[in-house]
């Protein structure tokens, strides 16, 4: 199936800011890397705001994509040791666009609001007592410091370490 020009002008946002940052999106640099001209984009995203709002979406939902596709189904077709240990795997292959999206995020409701959903679907909520969920939540944390940790690094974890990392990741979550 053809993608579409949204999808292509989305591709072409998040290249940009995997390259340059999110201040670097502007409708002038996008069309000059999509090929597109300003009004034709213009024609998908009104404003700058949809355009971003736009590309949350697309980003969370091909994270969302890759956790499905780990898991074997969509979150709610799968058991709760399917989503944890897809999520741990999604985390080992991060992008920076996509953390530079997050940071965005955190300071937005709206922006924010779609990546709350994903983790909602796909992790457990922070635990409210000590019992054996905090474990699982050590795991989630340490999921993160892993995705953080090839996000941030210039020195990535050799593919045999990373994949004995993520292992024992998903061993730390209880049965």
């Amino acid at each position: 199936m053809r993608q579409s020009k949204r999808d292509d002008i989305l591709d072409a946002a998040q290249r940009l800011i995997q390259r340059d940052g999110v201040t670097a999106l502007t409708f002038e640099s996008l069309a000059t890397e999509s090929g597109l001209t300003k009004g034709g984009l213009l024609y998908h995203f009104p404003s700058r705001d949809e355009l971003l709002r736009g590309l949350h979406q697309h980003v969370a939902g091909r994270w969302e994509q890759c956790m499905e596709s780990e898991a074997g189904g969509p979150a709610g077709e799968v058991d709760d040791d399917a989503r944890f240990a897809a999520f741990v795997r999604s985390s080992q292959f991060p992008d920076r666009a996509e953390l530079l999206l997050m940071l965005e995020a955190s300071e937005n409701p709206v922006t924010s609001a779609v990546w709350d959903g994903v983790y909602s679907r796909w992790v457990p909520d922070a635990p409210t007592v000590d019992d054996d969920e905090v474990l699982t939540f050590i795991a989630r944390l340490a999921a993160d410091g892993l995705w953080l940790y090839e996000s941030l690094n210039s020195q990535k974890l050799d593919p045999a370490v990373r994949e004995r990392v993520v292992r024992e990741i998903v061993n730390l979550a209880p049965r």
